[in-house]
């Protein structure tokens, strides 16, 4: 893991990518290259942030992979990958962080679901349909964060709300 400086009065946040340049950038950040398929460096990078830190405030699920072919297509091992990385990926995130974040009773799992969270592209339906899902799984967050806890937010972010 690469570390520079955080105040500890500073909301600790475990992101893909996004740290990368935020520390190019000058800012304080941290951030660890992993592939999220596999459970175990998630939860050994999520582990190495509450060890320092002693908690994770915010996840930010922001990893992704497309593939443009038409379901006809039948790119079954593309397909896999899609949802390898989109949904697992985000649920492998989720089961690294909330069960700090429920004894906390505290912190957000925020998920990037760009505009594909709400409507199908005929070239992109196995993309969608993971980012439909992620919507499904951000509002199940919810009920976990009812009582006071954790909670879930999906932001549909993409080049169209540019």
């Amino acid at each position: 893991m690469t570390t520079t400086s955080i105040p500890s009065d500073r909301k600790i946040v475990l992101v893909s990518w996004a740290s990368k340049g935020l520390s190019a950038a000058g800012h304080s950040a941290e951030y660890a290259e992993l592939d999220v398929t596999h459970p175990s460096g998630v939860h050994a990078s999520a582990e190495g942030a509450l060890a320092c830190h002693r908690c994770i405030d915010v996840l930010v699920n922001n990893a992704g992979v497309m593939s443009l072919a038409p379901l006809a297509a039948l790119s079954v091992a593309e397909w896999h990958q899609i949802i390898d990385v989109n949904l697992r990926g985000v649920l492998h995130g989720i089961a690294a962080v909330l069960p700090s974040m429920q004894e906390r009773r505290s912190g957000h799992v925020v998920t990037i679901a760009f505009t594909a969270a709400h409507r199908v592209d005929p070239t992109a339906a196995v993309y969608c349909a993971t980012k439909y899902a992620l919507r499904a799984l951000s509002e199940g967050l919810h009920f976990v964060g009812a009582g006071g806890g954790p909670d879930g937010l999906v932001v549909p972010q993409g080049p169209e709300l540019i």
